[in-house]
């Protein structure tokens, strides 16, 4: 079966940047403001530009997340979070002390502004630290771009696949299951970014068992 991409469109996000990073790629692919617009898709992406507390305050007016609910933990489709899309997967965020979406155990924390730049932008080599199918597109030497101002601290280790270093180590790709993520804009960062477009474009329930 051919992939049809879901792509969310929040308002705040840069769903736009993602539906023209899958056009690129050939990957076939709808853009909807509210779930009731939803028809047949077989993968998810919540992009994310913006505050995790607006973020959800939206996701919950527009009852995405009884959708998501539904079609990623229930039914098992592959998501893939980005940027803001990855720091809601988590317990809660320290920005605008949001309670998030709680899919993986672990908050959400700010960068110490008096020992780094904030917020964090450019380009990061970003290593591979787990054997998820998702992470196989990360290969030495890959680059991501970044514009973060927080970063996600799990709790469980084993959910992050990839890891950068800005004032310290912190989780730039995550990933469990069927859920995935990336801090780092996957459609802005080149090559790298969209072979690892790519690559989740391909996986299948199945292989995320």
């Amino acid at each position: 079966m051919k992939p049809n991409m879901l792509v969310i469109d929040y308002r705040t996000g840069n769903s736009q940047s993602v539906s023209y990073a899958l056009t690129h790629l050939g990957v076939a692919h709808q853009v909807a403001l509210h779930p009731d617009l939803v028809g047949d898709v077989t993968h998810i992406i919540l992009p994310g530009v913006g505050a995790a507390g607006t973020t959800m305050d939206y996701l919950d007016a527009a009852g995405w997340i009884e959708f998501l609910n539904e079609r990623v933990r229930l039914q098992g489709l592959p998501f893939l979070g980005v940027c803001v899309g990855l720091q809601v997967l988590f317990d809660r965020s320290d920005e605008q002390d949001a309670t998030c979406l709680g899919w993986l155990p672990g908050h959400v924390i700010a960068f110490d502004r008096e020992a780094v730049r904030v917020p964090h932008m450019g380009w990061n080599f970003v290593t591979r630290t787990s054997d998820h199918p998702f992470a196989a597109a990360i290969t030495p030497g890959s680059c991501f771009y970044f514009v973060n101002s927080y970063f996600a601290a799990p709790d469980d280790v084993s959910n992050v696949a990839g890891t950068t270093d800005y004032d310290g180590e912190f989780a730039a790709v995550v990933a469990r299951g069927n859920i995935m993520a990336t801090q780092f804009h996957i459609e802005k960062s080149g090559p790298s970014g969209l072979a690892l477009l790519d690559r989740f474009a391909t996986l299948t329930p199945k292989e995320l068992e």
